[in-house]
């Protein structure tokens, strides 16, 4: 009796993890139609209106900003290094002192202009 058991158990172990791995797959498979479809979208809207799509846009300021602030702290290798160009001198002119805002009502401090 207890090898029946032990077979109708072993079967119903089967068909779960079988059915639980479709069910998996079946996820997994919406879940990329759905990212496919919104990808999609996105790009037809970024084509029909002409702009590029928000995060394309903020990335690439990320990445903008990212290369200004690290220049020369990150080796770069080969046909990514910038090629070194001659030195050109320019006429120097002085630079008038800027003339100083009057105080505002919030006294000397200095981030009172930032407030207002």
């Amino acid at each position: 009796m207890n090898e029946i058991l032990d077979f109708f158990g072993r079967l119903v172990r089967g068909v779960l993890k079988l059915a639980l791995g479709l069910a998996a797959l079946v996820f997994v498979l919406s879940l990329l139609l759905a990212t496919l479809v919104v990808v999609l979208g996105v790009t037809l809207w970024a084509l029909i209106t002409g702009r590029k799509p928000a995060p394309a846009v903020v990335f690439t300021r990320f990445r903008q900003t990212s290369q200004r602030y690290t220049q020369g702290m990150w080796p770069t290798g080969g046909a990514a290094r910038r090629p070194t160009g001659d030195v050109v001198d320019v006429q120097a002119t002085e630079v008038p002192e800027p003339v100083e805002a009057p105080q505002r009502r919030n006294g000397p401090d200095p981030m009172a202009r930032v407030i207002h």
